[in-house]
């Protein structure tokens, strides 16, 4: 198996940094969309990645999370590539949907399947989103994060590693950063961060054994798009 991890494009949070404007469930920005719309392309349509994959990088199989800017970042993909999108829970950005309010941290339900399907046809979606959202709980913490990276980590293995398959992923930095720890020690690395710009592409392949190819590579972005 090989697995590229997509960072999501620009969101509206990833704009607004600590301007007291965060919302629960951004949407992309302007530059997010194109974003997608670049690294869409360039999926498609790159030079020999590698040596048996030809043009592009032969992406046959597409996961994201059920956040608003993985789906999003997803559908130029999805189209591009003509492989249909598949929503994994567990690939959401830490700390799931909530916000700062006078009471605290409060959870939200994140998009309903009805929404879903209403913005983004075709979607694959799991049982586990209804008519009631899929999150409906209060944030999760940096232990919790790294418990389900470790339950990715094991799906992975379980029901992946073993098959010919290259295999795309559109998460979060956060999620990225601990996943890619928990892939190469078994948990977190104190002091260590494995970031990705917007639309970053990480590169990690099982054989014989798991080898880590490239981090972050953002060459389908102009200077001024990488954020």
């Amino acid at each position: 198996m090989e697995l590229y991890l997509i960072r999501h494009g620009q969101s509206q949070n990833n704009a607004w940094g600590d301007s007291g404007h965060r919302v629960a469930d951004p949407t992309l920005t302007e530059a997010g969309h194109e974003q997608a719309k670049r690294v869409a392309d360039h999926v498609r349509n790159a030079d020999q990645v590698d040596i048996d994959a030809g043009k592009g990088y032969g992406i046959d199989r597409l996961f994201c999370s059920a956040m608003l800017r993985t789906l999003q970042t997803t559908a130029p993909i999805a189209q591009a590539l003509g492989v249909p999108a598949e929503i994994w829970l567990d690939w959401h950005e830490e700390g799931g949907i909530w916000l700062d309010t006078e009471e605290g941290e409060v959870g939200f339900s994140g998009l309903t399947r009805d929404e879903i399907e209403a913005q983004f046809p075709g979607y694959k979606i799991p049982d586990e989103v209804t008519a009631d959202g899929w999150w409906n709980r209060p944030r999760e913490t940096v232990d919790e994060m790294a418990v389900r990276a470790k339950r990715v980590v094991k799906v992975l293995e379980e029901q992946f590693v073993e098959q010919d398959i290259r295999m795309a992923c559109v998460t979060h930095g956060a999620f990225a950063n601990v996943l890619i720890q928990t892939l190469v020690s078994g948990g977190l690395l104190p002091g260590i961060y494995f970031g990705h710009y917007n639309t970053g592409i990480s590169r990690i392949d099982f054989v014989d054994m798991m080898r880590p190819r490239f981090l972050n590579r953002v060459e389908h972005l102009p200077v001024d798009l990488r954020t």
